[in-house]
């Protein structure tokens, strides 16, 4: 047990030096009892956009299409008051 806690700390000091070339964004979160570090893969940004693209995209333009439809229609239809039409 007492070995694989050596690794263990060994291998999270070893790993601020050897980092990976690309810059990861890491963060680190301290509290009394517990210390976190979270470090991002940088391709991460292209995986999520590759992956979250698309759906994002449909949905703009159907909001898009949606909208304007609307406000077609509301510049249509003539505007009543008090619920009887308005004639001019």
């Amino acid at each position: 047990m007492n070995q694989r806690k050596d690794r263990y700390r060994a291998a999270l000091e070893r790993g601020q030096d050897t980092a990976a070339p690309r810059a990861a964004k890491v963060t680190t979160l301290h509290s009394r009892y517990v210390r976190v570090t979270i470090e991002v893969d940088p391709d991460l940004q292209r995986h999520v956009t590759r992956w979250a693209g698309p759906p994002v995209s449909a949905l703009v333009l159907a909001g898009t299409t949606v909208l304007r439809t609307l406000a077609d229609t509301a510049a249509r239809v003539p505007q009543s008051v008090g619920g009887a039409r308005r004639t001019e």
